[in-house]
C-alpha cells in the first residue's frame, strides 16, 4: 500500500510524503507505482524548474519513500506557482486513489 500524506498550514501545502509499495503487479509492471512515481516526480521537477528553487527532498535508498518540503524562503509569486503545481499533483493522485484504493491512500494533516 502506498500512503500519501499531505501536510498543510493555512490551507497551503508545506510538504508531502509517499511511503510504501503498491504491489499491484509484478516488479516492473506495477502500474499504480509507475503512475504515482510519474505524477510525484513530475510535480517535484516542475516546482524545481519553474520556481527556480531547491526543495528539501529525502528519498529511500530502494524506493518506497519520498518526503518533499517547500522552502520557507519562496516569495509570494513562486509560492503561488508551487501551490498550483502541487495541487495538480494531489488531483492526479486522488484520481489514482479513486480507481485503485486498495493500493493507495491519501491522508491530510
Amino acid at each position: 500500500m502506498i500512503n500519501v500524506t499531505v501536510y498543510r498550514s493555512q490551507n497551503q501545502i508545506q510538504a508531502f510524503e509517499l511511503s510504501g509499495h503498491a504491489d499491484s503487479g509484478p516488479y516492473g509492471y506495477d502500474l499504480v507505482c509507475a503512475g504515482v512515481s510519474a505524477v510525484s516526480f513530475g510535480a517535484v521537477n516542475a516546482v524545481i524548474k519553474l520556481c527556480e528553487t531547491d526543495l528539501d527532498i529525502e528519498q529511500g535508498a530502494e524506493g518506497g519513500y519520498l518526503h518533499v518540503r517547500l522552502p520557507e524562503s519562496l516569495n509570494k509569486e513562486m509560492m503561488t506557482k508551487a501551490q498550483t503545481l502541487l495541487e495538480g499533483m494531489i488531483v492526479s493522485l486522488e484520481t489514482i486513489e479513486r480507481d485503485y484504493s486498495q493500493f493507495i491512500q491519501i491522508h491530510r494533516k
